[in-house]
This record gives structure tokens, C-alpha cells and sequence, in this order.
């Protein structure tokens, strides 16, 4: 039987732009999403720590190296500008061949703190 578990995390990383006028997504710097191998055009969990607010949405590219995390369309009416977020993608795995998550643990500034 396949189960649906973590695989990766990008854990309290923050909200640097909102934009409502947009078709929706999140989008996440591109360095940031190789080192814990989500995708673009992946489906993910986001989770607002400051108003404990939860959407899916799915992942576009931010330029490489800008640290830019962007909420967009409907997503961005539950988030503010400088909040922290967790943002979680999933995979089926067969439980002999779960490698555990990727989590990558962000500073304020959307640097990399620690990988995990």
C-alpha cells in the first residue's frame, strides 16, 4: 500500500510579496526549491505561523538567488507581508522506500540556516 508522507519542507521562511492581481501561486526562489527538490508546478501545503491560515496552491520559479517567497491571487488575501511560513510538499511512497524528508530551515531573511 502507498502512503502519502513528507517530502520536503521549507520551514519558516518569509512572505517577501503579495500580490492579489495575479492567476495564483506561490512563488519560491529557485536556488531554494533544488536544495529540497520541489518543483515547479507542484502542488504544496503552505501554513502561515503568524495567523495559523493553511492554503495549497501550486509552485512558480522566483529568480535564483533573490530570496523571494510570493503569495499570489486568492493565497495572498491570507498572508501579509513579513509573516513566516512552512511550506510542505507530499509524495506517495511505498513504505520500504521512504527516505524521509528534505527540510531546509530558513533564517528571517530567507537564507539558508540549516539543512536537514
Amino acid at each position: 500500500m502507498m502512503e502519502i508522507m513528507l517530502k520536503a519542507k521549507i520551514h519558516m521562511a518569509t512572505v517577501t510579496e503579495k500580490e492579489i492581481e495575479y492567476e495564483g501561486s506561490i512563488g519560491i526562489d529557485e536556488e531554494i526549491l533544488e536544495l529540497t527538490g520541489i518543483k515547479i508546478n507542484e502542488m504544496v501545503l503552505v501554513s502561515d505561523v503568524n495567523n495559523g491560515n493553511r492554503l495549497t496552491t501550486y509552485v512558480i520559479p522566483e529568480p535564483r538567488g533573490s530570496k523571494k517567497i510570493s503569495l499570489n491571487g486568492a493565497a495572498a488575501r491570507l498572508v501579509e507581508k513579513g509573516d513566516r511560513i512552512i511550506i510542505m510538499a507530499f509524495a506517495l511512497y511505498n513504505p520500504d522506500e521512504y527516505p524521509g524528508p528534505k527540510v531546509v530551515i530558513m533564517n528571517p531573511d530567507n537564507s539558508v540556516k540549516e539543512i536537514k
